[in-house]
Formats: C-alpha cells, sequence, structure tokens
C-alpha cells in the first residue's frame, strides 16, 4: 500500500480564521445599524444587506440585485448629483465617496440617508468593485430642519426673519435680471410711536400688539407675496411678480386702511398707525441690501412728511439720506467736542414793556461757523441717543449763566430763565435730581428756574411726565406748556399736567393784525389759561401790529424778533444796561410782578 501524507496544518488553520472572519462579518452585519451594499461594477450586480432592505421598509426577498433597487428609489432632485458623487470617485476625481440623499420608502415617503464607500481599480485603473454603507439620517435632518426654521423665522410672529428675507430678497434679484421677469418691490413697515405703548401698558401687551399687527398684515398681502418681521417693530413685505408700480402702492394702501380700524388686544384697544417706504425692482438695483436700504430710506421720508403714510423711493431720498449719515457724524463729533452754545431769547411784559427774563436757545456752532437750529439737529440727536448729556449741559449751562448775570446786573436780580426740556430728558429717571443739582451749583432759588416742554412731549410717557411735573411743581421750579393748539389740546390733559403758563404757537400769531379780528383760537387760548389759573406767552411776535392785538386781548406776555432774536450772552447783556440796546425803555420788572406766571 502506498500512499502520500501532507501537513495541512497551515491550511486548517488558515481556514478556521476564515470561518471566524466570515462569522465576525457575518455578525458585524446582523449588529450593525447600517445597510450594506457591494457593487460588481463590471456585472451591474449589487448586493444588498438585510439591513440595507430593511431600512426602506422591505423584506431580504422583496429587493434583488439590480442597481435600479437603489438608483429607481432615490428622489428626482437627488439622483443626478448622486450619480456625479459616484463617477467623480471612481475617476478618482475624488479620493472619497460620501453623499446624502434621499430613498423613497415602501410606505411612499423619503428617508434621508448618509452612503459612505470606497472603489476597488483593476490594473489599468478602472473601477471593477465599490462597496460602501447607508446609514438612516432622517432624524438629524429634521432636527437640522428645525434649526434652520428656528434659525430664519422670528420666534415671536412665527414670520420669516431678517436673514431668510435677504435670502428671498436675493433670489428674486436674480430672477429679475433674466429677461421678461415682471417688476418686484419691497414694503418697509415701521410703527409709529410704537415705543409708547412699551413704555405705558409695558413689553407684554407691545407683544401682544406686534402679533396682532403681523396677523393684520397677512390679510393685506397678495397671495406670493412674504411677509418678514426684521426685529423691534420693523416688518417687510417682499412683492413678487407686480402688474405695474401702481400696484405697490395699492397693497400700502390697503395697509394703511386696515392701520386704521383699532386692535382689541384683552382690555385694551389701541390704535396705531405705521409708516410705510416702497422700493421698486425697476430703479435697477445689483444688491439685495441696497433695495432694502432704499425702501428704509423713503420709510424715514414718510414719518418726516408727518407719518402714517406711505412713499415710493426716488434717487433725491438717497442724497438726504447721505445727508443725514454726514450730519449724524458730525454730530457726534460736535458733542464730544463741545461745539454747543445757548443764544437768549428776551421774554417781555406786553403791558409795561419791561425785560422779565430769557429763554435759553441751543446752538450748534460748526467748525466753519455755521449756526445750526435746534429743528435741523435735536430729532436726529434724541434718535441717536445724544440729547441726554446736551440737555443736562444746557440746563446747567443756563443757570450758570443767570446766576452770573444776576451779579453782574442790579436789573437782573428778578430775572427768570427759560429751558426747553425733551420728552427723553422728562423720562430719565434721575432728571429732577439733574434739575435740583443745576440751580444749587448755580445758587439759585429754582423759582428761578422755568421748564419748558411740548404737549407733545408729554404724551410720549404719560405717567411719566406726572410724576416729574408733581415733583417739579413741589420745588418750586415753573413749568410751561409750549407750541399749545399744536398737539393734544385737552383739557384733560391741561388738569393732569398743571401748568404756570401756556405758550401760544407762533403760527396762530402770525394772523394777527390791527385790520383783522382777533382770532378765535387766540382769544380762546388766553380766556382759557385765565380760568386755569395759569399765565400765556405769545412767541413769534414780530410786528407791533401783533404785540398791539395781543395787549388788547389780555396776553400778558410775549417773545419774537419784534423784541429781539436770540442773542449770544455777550449781546443779551446789552438789554440789561438802562438805555442800551432796543430803543424801547429796558429797565427790571417790579418783583411784584413776577409770580409764578413770569419768566
Amino acid at each position: 500500500m502506498t500512499g502520500f501524507v501532507s501537513d495541512i496544518t497551515e491550511r486548517t488553520f488558515a481556514e478556521e480564521a476564515l470561518r471566524q472572519s466570515e462569522e465576525r462579518y457575518a455578525l458585524a452585519l446582523a449588529g450593525a445599524n447600517d445597510g450594506i451594499w457591494d457593487w460588481d461594477l463590471a456585472n451591474r450586480a449589487i448586493y444588498f444587506s438585510d439591513r440595507w432592505k430593511a431600512m426602506l421598509g422591505f423584506a431580504p426577498d422583496e429587493i434583488g440585485p439590480g442597481p435600479d433597487e437603489w438608483f429607481g428609489r432615490v428622489h428626482t432632485d437627488d439622483v443626478d448629483s448622486l450619480e456625479s458623487a459616484i463617477a467623480a470617485h471612481c475617476s478618482e476625481q475624488a479620493a472619497h465617496f460620501e453623499y446624502e440623499h434621499r430613498v423613497k420608502h415602501r410606505d411612499g415617503s423619503y428617508r434621508w440617508v448618509l452612503c459612505r464607500g470606497v472603489a476597488v481599480k483593476a490594473a489599468d485603473g478602472h473601477a471593477t468593485r465599490m462597496a460602501g454603507s447607508m446609514t438612516d439620517v432622517t432624524e438629524r435632518h429634521a432636527i437640522q430642519e428645525q434649526l434652520r426654521e428656528a434659525a430664519l423665522h422670528d420666534a415671536l410672529t412665527a414670520l420669516p426673519n431678517r436673514v431668510l428675507f435677504m435670502e428671498l430678497l436675493d433670489q428674486a434679484l436674480v430672477r429679475s435680471q433674466r429677461p421678461g421677469c415682471p417688476l418686484f418691490g419691497v414694503l418697509f413697515i415701521d410703527v409709529d410711536r410704537f415705543k409708547v405703548v412699551n413704555d405705558s401698558l409695558g413689553h407684554l401687551v407691545g407683544d401682544r400688539l406686534l402679533i396682532a399687527i403681523a396677523e393684520c398684515l397677512e390679510t393685506c398681502r397678495r397671495r406670493g407675496d412674504v411677509i418678514a418681521r426684521l426685529g423691534g417693530d420693523e416688518f417687510t413685505i417682499l412683492l413678487n411678480e407686480l402688474r405695474n408700480p401702481g400696484e405697490a402702492s395699492q397693497v400700502a394702501a390697503r395697509i394703511q386702511e386696515a392701520f386704521a380700524r383699532p386692535f382689541q388686544l384683552g382690555e385694551h384697544q389701541m390704535f396705531v398707525t405705521a409708516s410705510i417706504g416702497v422700493a421698486l425692482s425697476s430703479t435697477g438695483y445689483e444688491r439685495a441690501e441696497d433695495i432694502l436700504r432704499d425702501a428704509d430710506t423713503a420709510m424715514y421720508r414718510a414719518k418726516g412728511l408727518g407719518r402714517a403714510r406711505h412713499q415710493i423711493f426716488d434717487a433725491s431720498m438717497h442724497a438726504g439720506a447721505v445727508n443725514r449719515l454726514n450730519l449724524e457724524n458730525d454730530l457726534r463729533l460736535g458733542v464730544s467736542r463741545k461745539e454747543f452754545q445757548l443764544h437768549y431769547q428776551p421774554i417781555v411784559s406786553l403791558a409795561t414793556d419791561q425785560l422779565v427774563g430769557f429763554e435759553a436757545l441751543l446752538r450748534w456752532k460748526r467748525p466753519d461757523g455755521r449756526i445750526t437750529v435746534p429743528g435741523d439737529f435735536i430729532p436726529l440727536a434724541e434718535e441717536m441717543g445724544l440729547l441726554d448729556g446736551v440737555g443736562n449741559w444746557s440746563l446747567r449751562e443756563a443757570c450758570r449763566q443767570l446766576s452770573a448775570w444776576r451779579a453782574q446786573f442790579p436789573a437782573a436780580s428778578g430775572f427768570g430763565m427759560t429751558v426747553n426740556v425733551s420728552s427723553r430728558q422728562l423720562m430719565q429717571t434721575d432728571f429732577v435730581e439733574q434739575v435740583a443739582s443745576a440751580v444749587r451749583d448755580a445758587r439759585l432759588s429754582p423759582d428761578s428756574l422755568r421748564l419748558e416742554i411740548t404737549e407733545t412731549a408729554l404724551m410720549e410717557s404719560p405717567d411719566a411726565a406726572a410724576k416729574a411735573f408733581g415733583r417739579l411743581r413741589k420745588m418750586g421750579v415753573g413749568l410751561y406748556l409750549d407750541d399749545f393748539g399744536m398737539g393734544y389740546s385737552s383739557l384733560s390733559y391741561l388738569h393732569r399736567f398743571p401748568v404756570n403758563n401756556i405758550k401760544i404757537d407762533r403760527s396762530f400769531i402770525s394772523s394777527l393784525t390791527e385790520r383783522q379780528e382777533h382770532p378765535a383760537i387766540v382769544e380762546s387760548i388766553i380766556a382759557l389759561a385765565r380760568a386755569l389759573g395759569a399765565g400765556v406767552i405769545a412767541e413769534g411776535v414780530e410786528t407791533s401790529e401783533q404785540a398791539n392785538q395781543l395787549r388788547m386781548m389780555g396776553c400778558g406776555y410775549a417773545q419774537g424778533f419784534y423784541f429781539s432774536k436770540p442773542l449770544p450772552p455777550a449781546a443779551a447783556e446789552r438789554f440789561m444796561v438802562p438805555g442800551v440796546g432796543h430803543p424801547r425803555r429796558w429797565v427790571a420788572p417790579d418783583p411784584s410782578e413776577l409770580g409764578i406766571n413770569v419768566h
């Protein structure tokens, strides 16, 4: 008997190792959460693991080895880019294959999956095989989408926010550059005096009002338009596919009409208005931020013209916006360089022609020598938050100047000083303390100072104003109501804010002549003041006829160019020297005449 004996120890070990490797691979496949695929590119056959099939809701025997079992279920929007990613890896344009796409589940829904793989190349460099995994990332995508929605939408109103609005505006701008694309536009909406709501009723009511406004805007928009909240009380609307420029104005007018109706917020019923700026793509924009900027500029023009209206942007507004920016820069520098000064306008007793005091009026002396009056910079300074420091300085400087004049001129011993106060100053929690400090440091009695406040300023924050009024009156400071007849002019306000003097606005004084009958409104204001125990000061008196008319009506005091324009301190001092200055007989008034109703 003849035979062969071979040592198969190594082969046995190799077979055992292979068996163990196959068991580990099978166990890994069974335990893995990922689906495994192995694609024979030459024979166009793909092995799909049971987990791969289960991820799409199928049993192991329900999916065959054909490529269409995979690619036929890929979302139509993703299939081309998926094939391109695979081709790029197989041709070595991409070192790795990794791609997220949507695959249709058995129930008809689409699942987001992450595919990773690697290609095996032949000697000639062609890919012959490709294998990899597929991971279900649907839940992660859902979370990411929720985060994106939260990042792109306003939390209070659920409207698109600035980021999303700018994306949509960018897309509209790209579309508008195609031939035959229709016009589009932007509305920039700002709620007028919204701060008053927050200050008087609280931020909770303010938030409820913003939600109600968002709902109101939804009823005004056209189909296909997009409303967004940029922040605060600012909203925008992207007007897509306008038939003509007038259609944008129609939407703006519809919003104004809707705002004319009151908003019912629980127990609060409130009326609000909005200023709206309109910018149209026909202007020829290249950047989305430019059209939004111009709509914003037009909105500010609408506010400047009286609020509660809409304005369409034109090129002149851009020049105005540039001038405003330059003014803002100059104003900041002016505050830091202390370029502000006070001029003083005399206030005269009409009964005696005696000088009884001065009104301190702020002036801005620019580096080039130009003098800028308050109406040209005060609103901007208040908006920029620069008025607090300037206002406090004005108060202290006016008190200091009066104290200096009293020490220098015996005729000035009974004079008073009037200082204008803004609504922002009045709302400062330490405003009364600032007033007390100013008169104390100037060594004046509080009744030497008179604070002048407009009706509109009082209504900006009535509760804070009423509280400040009470403390100031208790201190002895005189309180004057400026521009009477131009604001609310309500008896209830006069009772809530009792004042020492009412100042008649210059627009009523300009109509007075010796040849006309007494205007009823001027007589009514004088009679009203008399009934309330308050004095009357007429502003803007420019002729002897106006002074005589006011004297016959019983008006006590007046100021204006007929007596003197506002003067720098050195020029104002001439009125305190007998026989110098104005040809009238300027002498000190009798102290008994200087009650609470005079300057």
